[in-house]
């Protein structure tokens, strides 16, 4: 009786300790959460460049003393969601974190961390399984301003094409993300781009999942006028990422791939996954689901008007 005292209290003793542990690595995370919320206005909304680049020097050092952390996994930051991309799988295989950093030039620079979770269940002889922890975190380094052609660029998350992840939609065997850069003030661009990891746990961004006769890219980019908006958004119900189809001016052949000059033109086009690869889809219908009342025609693009108007 008294052996399985010493047994019950030991066991007890570890579970104590192991809650202790984990409510101490959250005070951590919450202490942490509330200096970066601390420089969000600097970092983000300061109207002076050298502010924010200060802001955003601490904002990293903040980042940095915590990403090491594995528990960080578990911990939501929500309060930073409005100025912060936090990315995550619903399978939790790591978390991906993006922001932006705005010159007053115009241009934007772009940082970010990718928080991995390497833990493997194993087989221990006939019946038992095994977990094994591990985790690595990444800083991404932004090299965008040297890249020529982001559709074929492959990279490392030390040569990463930095971008605003604002979705993530889980596939068998990468991660499609959905990416947005301001750019400059001529342009702004979004993206669709791939993570998938090597058998050895190495990230990489931009992959072969498109299936577009004579592109061939690794991600797709889309340009346009930064005077104007374009829709990128992924549709659960559909199954769908859908999308401004975008146009230079209306009767501007002559400024086919000048992008300054291009916009929505009332129409959709949309990607649809099917054997691992992303199609397109060209001319979809955004409504609703018609009901059998619904007599409504499909709206012919051509008859609509453009949204863009450029200067």
């Amino acid at each position: 009786m008294f052996k399985k005292g010493i047994f019950l209290f030991l066991i007890l003793f570890s579970f104590l300790a192991r809650a202790q542990k984990s409510d101490s690595a959250m005070l951590v995370f919450k202490q942490a959460e509330l200096e970066l919320q601390a420089l969000l206005k600097q970092t983000f909304y300061s109207k002076v460049e050298k502010e924010r680049l200060e802001g955003n020097k601490k904002f990293i050092a903040v980042w940095d003393k915590i990403v090491s952390n594995p528990k960080i996994l578990d911990y939501a930051f929500d309060s930073l969601k409005n100025d912060v991309s936090i990315q995550s799988p619903k399978d939790k295989k790591f978390k991906l974190i993006t922001w932006d950093y705005h010159r007053d030039e115009g241009t934007f620079a772009y940082f970010g961390y990718l928080l991995v979770n390497n833990s493997k269940r194993v087989k221990k002889g006939l019946f038992k399984h095994e977990t094994i922890q591990g985790y690595e975190f990444f800083k991404l380094i932004d090299c965008s301003p040297l890249v020529k052609n982001p559709e074929t660029y492959i990279g490392l998350t030390g040569k990463w094409f930095g971008m605003l992840y604002t979705d993530l939609i889980e596939c068998d065997g990468f991660y499609t993300l959905l990416g947005s850069d301001r750019n400059d003030n001529i342009t702004q661009r979004k993206f669709v781009d791939a993570l998938y990891f090597k058998p050895d746990g190495t990230p990489v961004f931009g992959r072969d999942i498109f299936r577009i006769p004579r592109k061939n890219p690794k991600r797709m980019m889309f340009e346009w006028s930064s005077d104007v908006t374009m829709s990128l958004r992924f549709n659960d119900k559909r199954n769908l990422i859908i999308y401004n189809h975008l146009a230079p001016k209306p009767g501007g052949g002559e400024l086919s791939g000048q992008f300054q000059f291009y916009g929505p033109d009332g129409s959709y086009d949309a990607l649809e996954l099917n054997k691992d690869k992303w199609s397109i889809i060209e001319d979809i219908d955004i409504r609703n689901e018609k009901s059998k009342n619904d007599r409504a025609k499909k709206p012919n693009p051509k008859d609509q008007k453009p949204i863009f108007k450029p200067k």
